[in-house]
């Protein structure tokens, strides 16, 4: 079967309808390394997107449970880093996002976190995802790398069935293409943008070649092609010194790029709006009709 796709007439930004031609960003370090280096890159962040008028929400994860290697960092854990992006949204007063892992971890991520995101592993997790829903926050879902982009129907469908209008946002973040190897179908973001939900392109976890790296040569390019295939906001991991991250320094980006990076990607989503929304004038219908 053919899916749909199309434009969701009404894509929302922390409980407001997001304009047609706005860029939003989630942004920050693969997971906390420290209080001085999370204060510095949320600070940093913070004062690029006020600049180029971005609506920004800061990002890190208190634990990375997924890791290729037993003495792989995973960051300070569940206590020590609630309390740490505490500060940061009080003291900075930026939204937060980070990731869950259990249902029992829901409540207490979404007592600080704007936004309650789902790891791709985890995507299809029916209890995780009810729970996520029940909190009453933003639920960010990054699409399994073994999903089809049409596969997020359902994934809605669980968080629907608890909050019938919660908002919710779909991450694309690329699909398993052989071992060690991510490819970022495009067709993904009009099929995605055709389900109710917000609609990101995650620029670094789409570099990863996982298991053994990644290649952040690629994220421009990519990020280019996601927004003008639909994707209403990006995702992205950056750090102050990318090749001496404790995680992913091959595919987190450097913080200094990041202003010139976000300025571009505003322009194309400017662009994007002129055209994404407009009758499609090439493609044919599903079925040919009756001679």
């Amino acid at each position: 079967m053919t899916p749909p796709t199309g434009s969701n007439p009404s894509p929302r930004f922390l409980g407001r309808a997001l304009a047609a031609d706005e860029l939003f960003v989630i942004a920050g370090p693969c997971v906390l390394e420290g209080e001085v280096m999370a204060f510095e890159i949320a600070s940093r962040l913070r004062e690029i997107t006020t600049r180029l008028a971005v609506p920004f929400v800061f990002k890190a994860s208190y634990r990375k449970d997924n890791r290729s290697a037993e003495e792989s960092f995973t960051g300070p854990g569940l206590d020590e880093g609630l309390e740490l992006l505490a500060r940061i949204k009080r003291e900075l007063g930026v939204a937060i996002l980070t990731d869950v892992h259990t249902p029992q971890e829901v409540p207490a991520v979404a007592a600080v976190a704007d936004v309650v995101q789902i790891p791709a592993f985890l995507s299809r997790q029916t209890s995780l995802l009810h729970e996520a829903a029940a909190s009453g926050r933003v639920v960010n879902v990054k699409k399994g790398q073994f999903l089809a982009p049409e596969d997020m129907a359902r994934v809605l469908g669980k968080l629907r069935s608890v909050s019938p209008n919660g908002e919710v946002w779909l991450t694309e973040r690329g699909a398993s293409f052989g071992y060690h190897n991510l490819v970022v179908d495009m067709r993904s973001f009009p099929v995605l943008r055709a389900l109710p939900a917000t609609v990101v392109h995650d620029v670094t976890h789409s570099l990863q070649h996982p298991g053994v790296g990644g290649d952040r040569r690629f994220a421009l390019p990519l990020a280019r092609a996601a927004i003008a295939a639909g994707a209403h906001g990006l995702f992205l991991e950056t750090h102050h010194d990318p090749d001496n991250a404790l995680s992913d320094p091959t595919t987190q980006l450097p913080l200094d790029g990041i202003e010139a990076f976000l300025a571009e990607m505003k322009e194309w989503r400017a662009l994007q709006a002129r055209y994404v929304d407009r009758p499609d004038p090439v493609a044919f219908p599903r079925t040919r009709p009756s001679a």
